[in-house]
């Protein structure tokens, strides 16, 4: 069997970290082939064929495929996927707009948020906000496509010599066009990467209490997260947010602050090795799934922390 992994690619800069977790979820499948597609893709490919556990990388470098654009993307893994046993890629924005398309194609079911590769053909992944682990199995000889979750893998590291093989293929029938990309720069690390996370809910009360959060965050050179109640409140943007809505994280550390724990919000971190939370009620459901829980009033004890560090 060979697997196809789209990588996710964004102004030539490749989504490492994602990209080597996945290459983790599925290198037991067989040989596994990566695509590059974009404009001005050749750094990130051979970032790419540097990673243990590729065989071959493809290059697919046309503007057709910059900037994520879904329809082309599909319609070129397509015409690529002659020889492929499996086609796949991380749970991220870009994949899940891809591979949808891909399936539908291909005439076959996409599966999505793989958590472990049983078999060729069996896969578990998530239902019902976590709470549940469903088995599928996806019969047949077509190929089978499906997004990894990849927040339970660990990355390959580097190392790999694969080989660079430039493609061609089908670029769709131009159903959008790009416009231009506005991109939120920080100097934080990426929320679904990164080590250490400190979230905020809405029990910081307003935006501009959650400078508390981002004050911790920064001292500690962690990513910032927020709850879906924090981000519906007007406190933190989109991107931040954390949960079965958002986005799925797994740091060795997760700080929740003033949040209560709300199945939505656990579903998102709770995988997430060592668990701390800070929350003044004592009931709150977010200490079920803590290691370490500190009933305080937040306003007292972030403050107190960031002076300790």
């Amino acid at each position: 069997m060979t697997v196809l992994v789209i990588a996710d690619v964004n102004r030539s800069s490749l989504a490492t970290d994602s990209l080597a977790k996945t290459i983790t979820a599925v290198k037991g499948l067989g040989e596994v082939h990566i695509l590059i597609a974009g404009d001005d893709c050749e750094a990130a490919a051979a970032e790419a064929s540097g990673l243990t556990g590729v065989a071959n990388v493809l290059i697919a470098a046309n503007p057709a495929y910059a900037h994520g654009m879904a329809e082309a993307t599909a319609a070129l893994v397509v015409s690529l996927s002659s020889g492929y046993s499996h086609i796949c890629g991380a749970s991220t924005a870009f994949c899940k707009s891809v591979l949808p398309r891909v399936a539908a194609l291909l005439d076959v079911m996409v599966i999505s948020d793989v958590i472990s590769v049983i078999d060729g053909s069996t896969f578990e992944r998530p239902i019902y906000a976590g709470n549940a682990i469903q088995t599928v199995v996806a019969a047949g000889n077509a190929p089978k496509v499906f997004t990894v979750r990849t927040a339970g893998f660990a990355p390959v590291q580097a190392g790999g010599a694969a080989s660079l093989q430039a493609v061609s293929g089908a670029t769709g029938d131009a159903l959008s066009v790009w416009v231009e990309d506005k991109v939120a720069t920080s100097d934080r690390p990426e929320l679904t990467s990164a080590n250490i996370v400190v979230s905020g809910g809405r029990g910081l009360g307003s935006e501009a209490n959650f400078a508390l959060v981002e004050a911790l965050a920064d001292k500690m050179g962690a990513a910032v997260g927020a709850s879906r109640a924090a981000v519906d409140s007007g406190f933190a943007p989109n991107d931040l947010q954390v949960g079965q809505t958002g986005k799925i994280v797994a740091p060795q550390l997760y700080i929740a602050v003033g949040i209560s724990g709300a199945i939505q919000h656990l579903a998102g971190m709770r995988d997430s090795k060592v668990i701390v939370a800070i929350n003044s009620d004592p009931d709150a459901p977010i200490f079920q799934v803590a290691d370490y829980g500190l009933v305080a009033n937040l306003f007292e004890a972030i403050p107190e922390l960031e002076s300790k560090l």
